[in-house]
């Protein structure tokens, strides 16, 4: 990786994944481009940035002939709970923009990275140790648009050789960035209200398990994955990547030996109940530790702990 595009650059996963290529790859080489949210001050001032509509193919072309781009990280999607509200915007957004980064791709010889989803599984899919290789029937537009970019990216990299490769996330936690629409927010929200408020009212009831990830791990996913030997890849999109499955309580209980005094209670959403309903409890990923030695590195007590010191730094206040 020489020239790095990141589209979505100032996202949830975008925003954090620019700034670590950049410190690995420096600035110059790496280009976060976005449709209408601004960047940070500190995203946009540390390299290139540049404003793109990724359903408009020509506007991607621009900037990888402008910056002789290599390399894209494709993170510009509609997450779950978005999409279900606007499946049709989901569908262009996600399908039409995934489809335009391959074509351009495909014609100046750039490697690419989709993350797919837990939301690519569903209600029939194997919930526990679900299999990297199992049936996908979901019940979501986020879903359905998740397994045709796995499909499709499996297709371009059969049929072009476009160096196409992936992982399915699970949800995924950070301090650094607030909630954006996901069914799995919950676990961002909660972290937050404590520090706050001593108290949160959950969307999900108790007992759902789902799997999680700490963002420093989903970065590392991203960049290992990326650097790793494809003679060693037989799946190359669509990894399971996992480190973590709880349920609400099991998070609250965590905070609570931070933070005795919060509290959680429930008011149930259906829409993202029905959501989180459909997908795993936990994904085998073997095949990512095998294929290209993934490995987590934060469980539910080292990120809480983590989250609540970092979460505290950054509001100004004492836990």
């Amino acid at each position: 990786m020489q020239k790095i595009l990141v589209t979505g650059a100032a996202g949830q996963i975008g925003s954090e994944l620019t700034m670590v290529l950049r410190g690995k790859y420096g600035n110059e080489n790496v280009i976060g481009t976005g449709h209408e949210k601004r960047p940070d001050k500190t995203l946009l001032e540390s390299g290139p940035f540049h404003f793109i509509d990724c359903t408009k193919i020509d506007t991607i072309a621009e900037v990888v002939m402008k910056h002789k781009v290599d390399t894209i990280y494709h993170l510009a999607a509609l997450l779950s709970a978005v999409a279900e509200a606007d499946p049709q915007l989901a569908w262009k957004v996600n399908m039409i923009g995934l489809y335009n980064m391959l074509e351009v791709a495909r014609e100046y010889k750039c490697s690419v990275f989709t993350p797919s989803s837990i939301g690519a599984f569903g209600p029939t899919t194997p919930s526990d140790n679900t299999p990297q290789d199992t049936i996908q029937r979901p019940n979501t537009m986020y879903g359905i648009t998740k397994v045709a970019g796995e499909l499709l990216c499996d297709y371009y990299f059969k049929r072009f050789g476009v160096d196409t490769r992936g992982v399915r996330f699970p949800g995924l936690i950070s301090y650094k960035t607030p909630p954006s629409g996901g069914t799995t927010d919950y676990a961002v929200e909660i972290y937050y209200e404590a520090i706050k408020r001593k108290k949160y009212t959950c969307y999900l009831k108790e007992g759902t398990y789902l799997d999680m990830m700490y963002m420093p791990d989903a970065l590392k996913a991203a960049v290992d994955l990326m650097e790793a030997d494809p003679a060693r890849l037989k799946h190359r999109n669509a990894f399971n990547v996992s480190a973590m499955s709880f349920a609400p309580e099991h998070i609250a209980a965590e905070i609570k030996k931070i933070i005795p005094e919060f509290t959680m209670d429930f008011k149930i959403d259906p829409l993202r109940q029905a959501i989180a309903d459909s997908w795993p409890n936990n994904m085998d990923d073997s095949a990512a530790r095998e294929e290209w030695g993934w490995q987590p590195e934060y469980d539910l007590e080292s990120m809480t702990k983590d989250m609540i010191e970092k979460l505290s730094q950054k509001n100004n206040l004492i836990v």
